[in-house]
Order: C-alpha cells, then sequence, then structure tokens
C-alpha cells in the first residue's frame, strides 16, 4: 500500500496549480476524483491528470451543487481552486460542508488568499511573485526582474504547499478526528519558500544590488557558461575547495587570477570563464568534470535529462503507455514509495456513473442526475 492509500480527494478542476497537488495526492496513493464542468466536450487541458478519475457535474444547476455536497460527505479531501466567493455562491462553502462531513479537509487554493486587498482579484504566477517580494530579487545586472516561467508561485508556492497542507491536516485528524479548513495562498507559499533570503539579510548574500550578488549572477563561479556546440555548462563552485577544482578543470592558475571573492574583478573574471568554456564542447566539458568536486554539470534539455547516465541509473523519468516521458514522483519512500499511474490521463467525464455509484447513489438517482442535466451521457467511443 502506498503511503496515502484510502485517502479520497475531490479535486475541483482549475488552472495548473490545483492539478498538481491533486497529482501529487494520487502519486502517494489517494484516490483523487477530478470533478469538471459540463458540457464534457470541453477540451481537456490538463497535462496534470495523472492518476485521476473525472467526473463532470454542471455545478451551476442546484441538484449539481447538492450532488458535489453529497460526495463531500464521504470524501476525506476537496481541492478548491476558485476565486474567494465562487463557492458560498453555489452553496458549497466550507462551513457548509464540514458541518455536513466535520472530518472533511477543505483545501482552498487561490492566488491572494482568502482575505485581504486582493481576494477577489484575479491574477498570475508574475503577479503572486511580485507581491511576496521575491521578484524583485530574481533578474541580470542593469535589467527588469525577471519571473523564472511559471514555477515557484503556481507549482511551488501553490500546488505543492498545498499538497503539504493536506498532509499535515490529514495526520492531524489522525489525533483530533476533525477536518479543517486550509487557506493556501500562492503569494505566501512562495514568500515562505524564500525564507533563506528574508533570514539572511544580515549574512551579506544580498549586500550589492541586484544581479552583482554570489548568487543572483553576479559571481563568475556562480554562473551559466556556453560550451562551443552551443550548449552550456552550469557552474555553482562556491566554497574555496570547490573553486580550486573548477580552476584546474579549466586550465588556470589560480595565482595569476584575482582573489575568488574580489567583486571589482568578478566582471572581468566571468569573460575570462567564458572564453576559456567557449572552447570546447558540452561533451568535453562534461568528461573533464564529471566525478569532480567543481560544481560544474552539463544545462540538460527536457528532451536529454531522462537519457542522462545519472538519471537512467535513478530511474528519475518515466514512461506512460503513451509513451509520454515525465518525472518519477519525489521525494522517494522507502517502505511505501509512490507508484505512479502508466495510464494516460482521464478524459471529460469518463468516470461520471462509476464513481457515482461507489459514492452511494443508485441507478434511478444518476439517471434523475441525467434527466436534470446535471450529467451527461459518455460519447467517448464516439470521440475515440
Amino acid at each position: 500500500a502506498m503511503a496515502l492509500s484510502g485517502v479520497r480527494v475531490l479535486e475541483l478542476a482549475g488552472l495548473a496549480p490545483a492539478p498538481l497537488c491533486g497529482m501529487i495526492l494520487a502519486d502517494f496513493g489517494a484516490q483523487v476524483v477530478r470533478v469538471d464542468r459540463t458540457p464534457s466536450s470541453a477540451i481537456n487541458d490538463d497535462p496534470q491528470g495523472r492518476g485521476k478519475r473525472s467526473l463532470a457535474l454542471n455545478l451551476k444547476r442546484p441538484p449539481g451543487a447538492a450532488a458535489l455536497k453529497r460526495l463531500c460527505c464521504a470524501a476525506d479531501v476537496l481541492i478548491e481552486p476558485f476565486r474567494h466567493g465562487v463557492m458560498e455562491k453555489l452553496g458549497l462553502g466550507p462551513e457548509v460542508l464540514l458541518q455536513e462531513n466535520p472530518r472533511l479537509i477543505y483545501a482552498r487554493l487561490t492566488g491572494f488568499g482568502q482575505t485581504g486587498k486582493y481576494a477577489k482579484c484575479a491574477g498570475h504566477d508574475i503577479n503572486y511573485l511580485a507581491l511576496s517580494g521575491v521578484l524583485s530579487k530574481m533578474g541580470r545586472k542593469d535589467e527588469n526582474p525577471y519571473a523564472p516561467l511559471n514555477l515557484l508561485a503556481d507549482f511551488a508556492g501553490g500546488g505543492v504547499m498545498c499538497a503539504l497542507g493536506i498532509v499535515t491536516a490529514l495526520y492531524e485528524r489522525t489525533k483530533s478526528g476533525k477536518g479543517q479548513i486550509i487557506d493556501a495562498s500562492m503569494v505566501e507559499g512562495v514568500a515562505y519558500l524564500s525564507s533563506f533570503l528574508w533570514k539572511s539579510q544580515n549574512m551579506g548574500f544580498w549586500s550589492r544590488p541586484r544581479g552583482e550578488n554570489v548568487l543572483d549572477g553576479g559571481a563568475p563561479y556562480y554562473e551559466i557558461y556556453k560550451t562551443s556546440d552551443g550548449k552550456f555548462m552550469a557552474v555553482g563552485a562556491i566554497e574555496p575547495q570547490f573553486y580550486e577544482k573548477l580552476l584546474q578543470g579549466l586550465g588556470l592558475d589560480p595565482d595569476k587570477l584575482p582573489s575568488q571573492l574580489s567583486y571589482s574583478d568578478w566582471p572581468k573574471m566571468k569573460k575570462k570563464f567564458a572564453s576559456v568554456f567557449a572552447q570546447k564542447t558540452q561533451a568535453e566539458w562534461c568528461k573533464i568534470f564529471d566525478g569532480t568536486d567543481a560544481c560544474v554539470t552539463p544545462v540538460l534539455s527536457l528532451d536529454d535529462a531522462p537519457s542522462h547516465q545519472h538519471n537512467k541509473e535513478r530511474s528519475s523519468f518515466i514512461k506512460n503507455d503513451e509513451e509520454e516521458i515525465s518525472p518519477r514522483p519525489a521525494p522517494l519512500l522507502s517502505r511505501t514509495p509512490a507508484v505512479p499511474s502508466l495510464q494516460r490521463n482521464p478524459l471529460i467525464g469518463e468516470h461520471t456513473e462509476e464513481i457515482l455509484q461507489e459514492y452511494g447513489f443508485t441507478k434511478e438517482e444518476i439517471a434523475k442526475l441525467y434527466s436534470d442535466k446535471v450529467i451527461e451521457p459518455n460519447k467517448l467511443k464516439a470521440n475515440l
């Protein structure tokens, strides 16, 4: 059995962070049902549906909202990704659902949280990252701050932090027998992730302007360099003993170079290192640095990462039955590891009747939901 086996999760379909949260729980054994909207002919744009099943409900119709309320009575977790007030308008707010099922973990995953000036405002990763203070630290010298894809606020501060909150609440429930409401704000999630930034303010890590510090692109020994074949090497030789190995691999004499911590010489040293790295291919540099403590590694593409020897030896990537490659769930648990599904992602509404029956709906009740246009006939065969 996996760590979360037996945990029933309802994930209301939403954008990227909530699907990641649901996928994490599914990977570690939870029974995750994605509650999609009708009509079920809508495009399924959730690439994070691994291990889930899909039930399509029209929540705007009272019988649809009533059906979800009944599902929540038999669920352990509800993941809700809507803006503040949406669920309350449907009569499905946490006060209502927790009264029906006091053991329910009601996880509300939003950008700005359930309270505050921006609680009802729209936003995206870049906005949450900006409001957290983290974005101000990202970017090159003399350039605008730069948002690194939408990984930090959406997925790390949102999906992962929400999953952590859910697992924590589930553990607490083993002692109290009670559920609770999780207010997962992506602004606060990514701010919490950046605790090191806040707590190291007086340690000298960030004393220079953005782009001129050790970890933000200022240092020549913590940088990315282009190789002769147009690829890149990542250098992170911060400690003196690692820096020594870096210089050794580059064929540079430390006695003829400025001190590692001579800030005024960093721009010149970056140009020096860049000129050296440009003389060999990525593969040639890998032969020089692999197995050393120089902290130099190849910058791998998504196509190349799964086939790298280290990742292959750890089986770090998996392939589903449609030959799609994705990262294996992390971290590894020794006794109850995650066993991710290798089946394709669910189609919208694919398991509607099956799930309703599992949650106690009779055939007559399901027929009534069809007549009330709360659910739709499964047309998958015609679509395939």
